[in-house]
């Protein structure tokens, strides 16, 4: 019989982090209502909502968000068909994060999360108040059943983020633990808590591989109420949802329905919320920004535009170059291209400022990689030194900077330089390779319309190199299926990171992932340096050696030109009809619109100002 110590450590000075768990001596085996990363939880077992709610805020009303596209299925856990927004809020999890901390994970079907000290299994004991829509108690079963069906049938993602769980098994009524394969892997824990849980009865007998518009049965705190296929999905709030009173939930899922009406065109849309079809947009394009919303509505307080800082790593967003493609194989190739892209005299004149720079993966967070390398930085890169590039070890990474004039004839030469020496010369204007006659010629593949505009002043600067970029625009389901089977050249794509980052680094860009249909390597990365340092950063026992792990695996990114970075911001970016109530509190990860509430009196007044106005 195991001698078990309850530790319960108080406030000890303003900020200080809480700890309460239950330790299992003999074993240091802890069990506890949540587990974080590294560190202690900030909030003790009693507490009683996050911080960063409001647990008093009113519940109802309804709000509508735009969505672009269309939908043919809502099963999001699969490769096939295009997911309804709004598909996974029917379904809980068993924890829930923080969004207040860099990464940790509260219980929500789970009441405890019991791990040793070297976290190699991890169990959870669920709530035996949990429940689905149907009546019928979540079960172990169902969480053994989800995990197979996801590892099997889901989105290759699946197959990556849990690759590393051995075994799954009842354990007790209500407990399963999941036994994790040899090798530090401290995050596995916190990612088996993420784990959407489904319902084995409902889809025992349906073919889960398959798209469907048939509502399936979900647990969470809203269930699919009406579907218009490809037009708009409603979903309504569930008044006896069972975990409507836990610290966890309190003061979230505060609108009685939500709904997506769906729009094929950006423009349409935008004009679509400025009219009032709908009443909350979070944008994406600077210009829209800039001068988009000059409207009366504005101006008379009826709509609001408002900016939110936050601290989350920004991640990446730029140029992605398919390697799959034998013209981009080369990475001086890659650098070379990365010339054309006039970041500063796009921002001047097409962001109207908003932007900064992009150089890192890891952008806006203590992640990135700036500098030269750290001695334990070195300590992690010079077992690759000859396999990775040497100015990882000798020079910080930039991107190519210009003066914003327009004239990049400077770069231009630096950027001809790199190709001739990679074989690429000069013919009848052409950029052509000296051993084979392959041209340099490639297509940029977008989805959105808007980006078109962004996308051109780089072809024209490509042209100068002799380098044909054509680019094409494609509906949203063409472009998720070309996705799906690497089936591009050149895309803009947008690789977002956590404050914690772990396992999915495997499924960006690792080499397994390079190969697998629907996974998230899409630009092909297949680089036993950059695997092992992935591994180096999963197995970080601690923050700083997390850090550390982290920057290597940046610094490495950065020289390898995968991308050419296009840019970023530290807020979001968001305009709303005045009919909401918001929390007091912004916490790291920024802006949590689902802690937001319609405010009966605001929007009343809202109503009686658009009746006066005739709007």
């Amino acid at each position: 019989m195991f001698r078990k110590i309850t530790i319960a450590l108080g406030t000890i000075s303003l900020g200080m982090f809480l700890l309460a768990t239950t330790i299992t001596a003999d074993e240091g085996v802890t069990s506890g209502h949540g587990i974080a990363m590294h560190g202690d939880l900030k909030y003790a077992e009693d507490f009683k909502h996050f911080e960063y709610v409001n647990p008093d805020a009113p519940k109802g009303g309804l709000v509508r968000f735009g969505a672009q596209g269309s939908y043919d299925s809502l099963n999001p856990f699969i490769v096939s068909g295009t997911p309804a927004s709004g598909a996974g809020f029917i379904y809980d999890s068993l924890t829930t994060p923080a969004a207040d901390e860099p990464f940790s994970q509260y219980g929500l079907l789970a009441e405890s999360i019991t791990t040793p000290a070297d976290r190699s299994w991890v169990e959870f004991t669920l709530r035996p108040e949990a429940r689905w829509h149907d009546g019928v108690s979540v079960s172990v079963e169902d969480v053994i059943w989800t995990f197979n069906t996801l590892r099997e049938q889901g989105r290759p993602f699946f197959r990556f983020y849990y690759g590393s769980v051995k075994k799954v098994e009842k354990t007790g009524e209500r407990s399963v633990r999941f036994s994790f394969a040899p090798g530090e892997n401290r995050e596995l824990p916190l990612i088996l808590g993420q784990l959407s849980i489904l319902p084995k009865h409902y889809w025992e007998g349906r073919d889960f591989d398959k798209t469907t518009l048939e509502a399936p049965l979900g647990s969470g705190p809203y269930r699919i109420k009406e579907v218009n296929a490809g037009r708009s999905i409603t979903l309504e709030r569930v008044d006896d949802y069972w975990g409507k009173d836990l610290a966890v939930i309190k003061g979230h899922n505060n609108f009685g329905t939500i709904r997506y009406d769906y729009y094929r065109d950006t423009n349409v849309m935008l004009e679509a919320f400025k009219a009032g079809e709908f009443d909350y947009r979070s944008e994406n394009q600077s210009k829209t920004w800039a001068t988009g919303y000059d409207i009366p509505a504005v101006r008379d307080g009826l709509m609001i535009k408002d900016t939110i800082a936050h601290q989350r790593s920004t991640g990446m967003q730029g140029f992605a170059f398919n390697t799959r493609r034998d013209m981009f194989a080369d990475s001086r190739v890659r650098h070379a291209l990365s010339y054309a892209f006039d970041f500063e005299w796009s921002n001047d004149h097409l962001f109207y400022g908003q932007y900064t720079r992009t150089r890192s993966y890891f952008d806006n967070s203590e992640l990135a990689a700036t500098g030269l390398p750290s001695a334990a930085e070195l300590d992690l890169l010079e077992p690759y030194r000859g396999q990775i590039p040497e100015d990882v070890f000798t020079t910080e990474f930039n991107p190519p900077k210009n003066d914003g004039s327009g004239n990049v004839r400077t770069n231009l030469r630096q950027a001809g330089k790199l190709l001739r020496a990679a074989g690429w010369d000069i013919k009848d204007g052409k950029r052509v390779h000296n051993e084979t006659g392959q041209e340099l010629a490639f297509e940029i593949l977008l989805v959105s319309p808007s980006f078109e505009r962004i996308v051109l002043p780089f072809t024209q600067n490509l042209k100068k190199l002799g380098v044909t970029a054509t680019v094409r625009i494609v509906d949203s389901a063409q472009y998720v299926r070309r996705m799906d089977t690497f089936d591009f050249d050149v895309i803009v794509s947008s690789v977002g990171q956590s404050l914690s980052p772990g396992n999915e680094q495997r499924s960006y860009w690792g080499a397994e992932a390079a190969t697998m249909e629907g996974g998230r390597n899409l630009i092909g990365i297949q680089d036993p340096a950059i695997d092992g340092l992935i591994e180096s950063l999963i197995a970080a026992p601690d923050r700083e050696a997390l850090v550390t792990a982290t920057r290597a695996l940046d610094r490495v990114l950065q020289w390898g030109h995968w991308m050419i970075p296009q840019w970023h911001i530290a807020y979001d970016r968001i305009a709303y009809w005045d009919m909401f109530g918001r929390p007091a509190v912004i916490p790291t990860r920024g802006n949590q619109v689902l802690t937001w509430w319609v405010d009966p009196e605001k929007l009343e007044a809202l109503n009686q100002k658009r009746s006066s106005s005739g709007g």
